[in-house]
C-alpha cells in the first residue's frame, strides 16, 4: 500500500515538475481526435457530392463538383498519410458538423425545383458552407501541427487547405458568373 501511495506521489510530482509534457500529450490527443473527425467528414462528403452533382443543372456546376469529388478522394488519401505519420491507424470519428451540413444540402435539393437556377444557387450555397467548414478545420489543424512540431504534417494539411480555398473561389465565380442572376429572373420568363 505504501508503494502505491509513493508511486502516486511520484507520478504527481513528475507531472507537476513537467506540466508541458502532460499538456503536449493532451494537445496531441486532441489533434488526433480532430484528424479522425475531418477524416469522417471527408469520407461522408464523398457520398454526398455525387448526389449534389446529379441534382445540379448547369454543366459548369456539375464539372466543378466532379473536380471536387476527385480532390476529396485525394484529401482522404492525404489524411491517411497523416495517420501514418502519426503512427495511428486511419479511423473516423463522427463529425456532427459535417453531418449537419450534408443534411442541409440534401434539404436544399428536396426543397427546390429540378433543373432550376434556384436549385443551383442552393447547391452552391450548401457547398460553400462545407468549404468554409473545411477551411476552418484544415487551417486550425495545420497551425496545431506546427505547434506540435510536426511541420511534415502541417505541409500535408496546408496542401488540402489550399485546395479547399480554391474550390470556394471557383464556386463563388460560378455563382457570380450567371447562376445567381438567372435564379433572380427565373419566374419572370413564364
Amino acid at each position: 500500500m505504501a508503494t502505491k501511495e509513493t508511486s502516486k506521489r511520484t507520478s504527481k510530482r513528475t507531472a507537476a515538475q513537467n506540466p508541458q509534457n502532460e499538456s503536449q500529450a493532451e494537445l496531441q490527443k486532441l489533434f488526433v481526435d480532430q484528424i479522425k473527425d475531418i477524416y469522417w467528414a471527408e469520407k461522408h462528403l464523398l457520398k454526398a457530392l455525387p448526389k449534389m452533382q446529379k441534382a445540379a443543372t448547369t454543366p459548369e456546376l456539375q464539372n466543378a463538383i466532379e473536380t471536387h469529388i476527385a480532390q476529396t478522394e485525394g484529401q482522404v488519401e492525404r489524411l491517411e498519410e497523416v495517420f501514418e505519420l502519426l503512427d495511428e491507424k486511419p479511423q473516423a470519428k463522427k463529425c456532427d458538423g459535417m453531418q449537419g451540413l450534408i443534411e442541409e444540402g440534401e434539404s436544399v435539393i428536396e426543397e427546390t425545383n429540378e433543373r432550376t437556377a434556384t436549385r443551383d444557387v442552393g447547391i452552391i450555397l450548401s457547398a460553400q458552407k462545407v468549404e468554409h467548414y473545411e477551411i476552418s478545420a484544415y487551417g486550425g489543424l495545420a497551425a496545431l501541427a506546427k505547434t506540435l512540431g510536426r511541420e511534415d504534417i502541417a505541409e500535408v494539411l496546408a496542401e488540402t487547405l489550399a485546395e479547399e480555398k480554391e474550390t470556394d473561389e471557383i464556386l463563388t465565380k460560378i455563382a457570380e458568373s450567371n447562376i445567381n442572376y438567372m435564379a433572380s429572373i427565373e419566374g419572370e420568363e413564364a
